[in-house]
């Protein structure tokens, strides 16, 4: 009887150590299950956010060329003759520079001295101010002006 106590014993024992570990495993699993959980949800939400974004970022891209579709297809004319308006074009930047007689002008100068001639000589109001053709004589010192195709005359630079 005595070796049957010491045999069950020894059997018993194992299956409780087996047991105990089982219990600690699943304790400690339990939490790191929780913590990757979460890690995985925060993961995801930032993937959804990311996703938002992209989609907000894609809806105005889709907006802006729609509105680069509308402005080709604007027409021009009447009736059934309409005709597609043609594309602008990149605009050619360029400068000008005038030098006689040990001055130097640029273009905007020009264009400027040319505005305040429209409104404190001819008494306009800027914003009435559409076209500016400007003829340049160095040799008499003076600039001859066409402005809204309608008033002429001449400043002396």
């Amino acid at each position: 009887m005595a070796a049957d106590k010491k045999a069950t014993t020894k059997v018993e024992a194992p299956k409780a150590v087996a047991a105990k570990k089982a219990a600690a495993d699943t304790k400690t699993a339990a939490p790191v299950k929780a913590e990757t959980e979460k890690k995985e949800t925060v993961k995801s939400e930032a993937a959804v956010k990311k996703t938002a974004e992209a989609k907000k970022t894609e809806e105005k891209k889709a907006t802006e060329a729609k509105k680069a579709a509308a402005a080709k297809k604007t027409t021009t004319g009447t009736g059934r003759g309409r005709k597609p308006a043609a594309a602008k074009k990149a605009e050619l930047k360029s400068e000008l520079h005038l030098q006689f007689g040990g001055n130097s002008y640029t273009q905007e100068d020009m264009v400027k001295i040319a505005k305040d001639v429209w409104k404190y000589d001819l008494k306009q109001k800027i914003g009435d101010l559409e076209s500016v053709e400007l003829y340049i004589k160095p040799e008499d010192h003076a600039v001859y002006y066409v402005m809204n195709k309608e008033f002429t005359g001449s400043f002396y630079i």
